[in-house]
């Protein structure tokens, strides 16, 4: 066990519509987040107009019928086609799902549909080979995992010297050229990342952040994610390890959806009263219990 006095690390997992990503977080200086309005000083694209569509309508891809965007095609509907925000990231994201894990219960579909050049989704099995010449990390706390910052910084990759550097996907390739995340219960995730394809991967972990999401988790701190926060935030903080301009909102696009439904439950529900959002800060509240359930998942694994 680790015993820090002022840092400790915590699992960091989405259940975020039924799907679960695991990275680990370092929690240092901790912030007060209103859950009222937690998107304050966000730039992101107004969603009124989401406000006004009526029925589900078919999918332009699979023809199957859905309310505001494919989860399996992640293709908005035709109504509301061209009037999305569309987010052009610095590198590629990849998102290696269990095929366990609902489609349509995973935030990481929000990636996909608004930044569809840069976000793919992959099922599990289906794992690309990955090129070893190309600066490829894993969001993962797996072995000699290390922060963004100072991942970026081991490479040489920071731009923060460069007076001309205005704009990181124009004038800058990043260190990190893709990152890789794993979008599945925590246990499937050991399985998934003992691939040989994903071992070789050198892996990165995450800064605090308070996780907005509405679902609860029992024995669950408010530091686990949905996958589509976990993206937000790795972005956020690779911008800031290698430009010299300040973060100006370029990737908050992603959360639009995300910004919605919250908004959409907050008028439904007093968040006062969302288990969710009464969830322990610190993990030595909900070790105990994690501890207790894994063993015992791990007993049926052996047994089986």
């Amino acid at each position: 066990m680790v015993n820090c006095a002022h840092n400790f690390l915590v699992i960091l997992t989405e259940i975020g519509y039924g799907i679960l990503l695991n990275v680990f977080v370092i929690m240092q200086n901790i912030e007060s987040v209103s859950d009222d309005d937690p998107f304050r000083g966000y730039k992101i694209a107004n969603h009124d107009f989401l406000e006004e569509l009526g029925e589900r309508s078919p999918c332009p891809g699979c023809n199957k019928s859905r309310k505001y965007y494919c989860y399996t095609c992640y293709l908005p509907v035709r109504s509301i086609e061209g009037r999305l925000p569309k987010v052009k990231l610095p590198i590629k994201i990849d998102i290696i799902k269990h095929s366990r894990e609902i489609d349509g219960k995973s935030t990481s579909s929000h990636a996909a549909v608004l930044a569809p050049e840069d976000v793919t989704i992959y099922t599990y099995p289906c794992i690309p080979d990955y090129n070893p010449d190309e600066n490829v990390v894993l969001v993962y706390p797996g072995k000699d995992a290390v922060h963004v910052a100072e991942f970026i910084k081991r490479l040489g990759g920071s731009q923060k010297d460069d007076e001309n550097n205005q704009s990181m996907p124009e004038c800058h390739r990043p260190a990190i050229h893709r990152a890789v995340f794993i979008d599945s219960t925590w246990n499937q995730s050991k399985g998934i990342y003992k691939d040989q394809r994903l071992r070789g991967l050198r892996c990165v972990i995450l800064e605090n952040r308070l996780s907005q999401f509405w679902r609860h988790q029992e024995g669950s701190p408010r530091w686990y994610l949905a996958t589509v926060e976990a993206v937000h935030e790795f972005l956020l903080e690779l911008f800031k390890a290698t430009s010299a301009v300040e973060y100006d909102g370029q990737f908050d696009n992603l959360l639009f959806f995300f910004r919605f439904m919250f908004s959409k439950i907050h008028e439904l529900y007093d968040s006062s009263s969302l288990k969710a959002y009464k969830r322990p800060l610190h993990i030595d509240k909900v070790s105990k219990k994690r501890k207790v359930k894994e063993s015992s998942e791990d007993a049926c694994d052996v047994s089986g």
